[in-house]
């Protein structure tokens, strides 16, 4: 007769009975070797009876931590699909994107045709209705910065700019620069010239009027100091009037000119910032921001005026 330890040389692993015919030569009570309880309730079984019983199998889930983490290379297709799928750009982003680039040509908006204004005017209007900030001035953070000039209807800036078409001078940058923690902003006008660059800045107080609106007292102008830029570079010939004049003769004159305002330029470099206080209790003004997100802010002033802002730094300032 076997015994039980040479049976258990080959154990069955998917269930607790043994096989009919090893279980007919055992000595022991079947229930002694693993049977169910089950089997033994009841009447008892005779070993051809039991023989035919069908085996029971213990399944058992396994966690999902026992089969190792997920090997690196095999994600699945669909998670592959959603990494490598394109992000869609906002309506918002398509809208920006659209009115950044009709300023194209437009000197701000100083050379926009009527057509070109009228869909400005469309975008901006679609902008605002989507202004992800509803209430600006509680949220000072995103306020805070420097906002480049895109754009504006305001004729004060636009004949401003328009001194900037004068022969060897250029507008470089309007910005707007806002402290939110003092409460203080400050408008600047970059001038560049031949040999020369300067600004002119107004320091202004502004209170906050309501959600979207606060109200601008200037306080004092600044000319800044006349900065010395790179020399001129004198071209062999240049067309006039459809002729080409040769400027070879007349280097040696340009060259000397050059030195003298260079001369000139350096002694006022020296002095400080020219500071003129403005005292006017008229020098005040509104804005009402009504659109700003991280990027661009749009603001409405006096007479309608709309101003395009954009922040410095932003990809929306590359063309």
């Amino acid at each position: 007769m076997a015994s039980v330890s040479q049976l258990n040389q080959f154990p069955c692993k998917t269930c607790s009975v043994v096989p009919p015919r090893q279980q007919s030569k055992l000595s022991v009570p079947p229930n002694s070797i693993g049977v169910p309880s089950r089997f033994s309730e009841g009447p008892k079984l005779s070993t051809r009876q039991f023989g035919k019983a069908r085996p029971v199998f213990r399944v058992r889930v396994a966690d999902d931590d026992e089969w190792g983490p997920e090997p690196v290379g095999e994600r699945s297709a669909v998670a592959v699909a959603e990494e490598e799928a394109p992000v869609e750009p906002s309506e918002a982003a398509n809208l920006k994107k659209a009115l950044v680039d009709s300023f194209y040509g437009t000197d701000r908006g100083l050379k926009a045709s009527s057509e070109t204004r009228a869909e400005i005017v469309e975008l901006i209007t679609q902008l605002e209705a989507q202004n992800p900030t509803p209430a600006p001035t509680e949220a000072l953070p995103l306020l805070n910065g420097k906002w480049i000039l895109a754009y504006t209807s305001f004729p004060g800036v636009l004949t401003l700019l328009s001194r900037g078409t004068l022969p060897l001078v250029k507008i470089e940058e309007i910005s707007q620069t806002i402290d939110s923690e003092n409460l203080t902003v400050q408008n600047s006008v970059q001038f560049a010239g031949p040999l020369t660059t300067t600004s002119i800045t107004t320091n202004a107080k502004f209170e906050v009027r309501s959600p979207k609106r606060v109200q601008i007292k200037f306080e004092e102008g600044i000319i800044g100091t006349p900065q010395l830029t790179d020399s001129i570079v004198v071209p062999e010939n240049v067309e006039f009037l459809g002729q080409k004049i040769d400027l070879t003769p007349f280097k040696g004159l340009i060259t000397s000119v050059q030195d003298t305002a260079s001369s000139v330029v350096k002694t006022f470099s020296n002095q400080p910032p020219l500071k003129i206080p403005i005292s006017n209790n008229n020098a005040q003004s509104w804005l009402l921001t009504t659109y700003l997100d991280g990027e661009l802010r749009i603001s409405r002033g006096d007479a309608g005026s709309v101003f395009v802002l954009i922040k410095e730094g932003s990809s929306l300032l590359t063309p």
